[in-house]
């Protein structure tokens, strides 16, 4: 169906201005910022659905707070131009309003989020455009900074109009942003799984994505962290090793799925694309090695970098294993294949999760003749 939408790329320009102090001083106001925002959450007992008292944070909103007591607040002794204040106070709302989330779902203490990165987003007010040249304002009239990049490697491949920026240390990250629109052919339903992706369009019907690298990544590093662990308590150099092997692992497994996300981004791109919105906390149970098993699973990046890439939908994940995709009996599948005891059905147990979820895309429910249609 015809539509509208973003289209954002972001591209990376080194740089080798001095920045230092006035990360240091922007992170301060932020983390100022998010203080005074904190201390005026009002804490309230409010009944959950199973009637159990819990103690929600309101967070303060009113224009009076945010943008006259708060932003005089943070310009008092601020040396650089004022636009930055109003980048904290949409920054620190940002991380409040992410810690809160957190918090209610369980995930986060009654603990006051810390500011420990640095770096700032620099809004379009902060910064001019002309010839190739980005003009980015740190004091009023007196500092500036000028990023030529008519000569970056991305210049003849980025579209659009630039957005806001970020600086840090070493790089600014540009962003572009383009209106396009969009046709989209149908929608494709995944079902996330420790070495697959499970996927089903009527179309096409069962896709199935390999993950066993992504798997065997993990699971060489892990090896070679447990070799180290005994013996890093003992000799104090070894934490820097296993440091070192996190970061690789780490590092191998986001170049992994930016590759495979952009490689179905591509071959689908006209897609909607329905990913499980997994919740790892829940799906632990008493077995470790399944525990860490699930720990190591990149569900979550696969979906974030799917985000900006393609048009996509968090889906419900309960009982799609379980759910008969022919007559919708709710079953105890064991092992590979699905047999439901109502209908006889037997299928894959992936591709009968991955017929669940389209079929929760499109907001229908399983019935004997449509299972037959698809």
């Amino acid at each position: 169906m015809p539509g509208s939408c973003y289209q954002v790329r972001a591209y990376n320009i080194r740089h080798s201005y001095n920045v230092n102090n006035f990360l240091e001083d922007y992170r301060r106001l932020l983390q100022r910022a998010v203080d005074e925002i904190w201390n005026n959450i009002v804490w309230i007992n409010k009944a959950n659905k199973s009637g159990r008292n819990r103690i929600i944070p309101i967070i303060p909103k009113s224009n009076e707070f945010k943008n006259h007591y708060l932003r005089n607040l943070l310009m008092e002794g601020w040396g650089y131009s004022k636009h930055y204040a109003d980048s904290a106070i949409k920054q620190a709302y940002s991380i409040i309003k992410s810690w809160r989330r957190s918090y209610i779902k369980g995930e986060r203490r009654r603990e006051k989020p810390t500011v420990k990165k640095r770096f700032v987003r620099i809004k379009e007010t902060l910064y001019s455009y002309n010839d190739g040249k980005i003009k980015v304002s740190i004091k009023p009239h007196q500092e500036y900074l000028v990023f030529d990049i008519s000569k970056a490697w991305f210049w003849g491949r980025a579209k659009g109009e630039i957005g806001e920026l970020i600086l840090n240390e070493h790089y600014l990250t540009i962003a572009f942003r383009s209106r396009a629109r969009t046709k989209t052919k149908g929608s494709i339903a995944w079902d996330s799984n420790e070495k697959s992706l499970d996927g089903f369009s009527p179309e096409m019907g069962w896709i199935r994505v390999d993950l066993s690298k992504l798997f065997h990544i993990h699971r060489v590093y892990e090896i070679k962290r447990r070799r180290l662990q005994s013996l890093a308590s003992k000799k104090s150099s070894l934490k820097k090793v296993l440091e070192k092997y996190s970061r690789r692992e780490r590092n191998r497994a986001k170049d992994f799925v930016h590759k495979l996300t952009t490689e179905i981004s591509r071959k689908y791109g006209e897609y909607v694309h329905g990913f499980e919105d997994l919740r790892k906390k829940s799906m632990f149970n008493r077995s470790k090695e399944h525990n860490r098993r699930t720990a190591k699973a990149n569900w979550k990046m696969i979906v974030s970098f799917m985000s900006y890439k393609s048009k996509f939908k968090l889906l419900n994940p309960k009982n799609s294993t379980r759910r008969c995709s022919r007559c919708g009996m709710i079953n105890a599948p064991k092992g590979a294949l699905y047999v439901c005891e109502r209908c006889g059905l037997r299928i894959n147990r992936q591709l009968n999760a991955a017929i669940n979820l389209y079929l929760q895309m499109e907001g229908l429910s399983p019935v004997p003749k449509l299972f037959g249609e698809l």
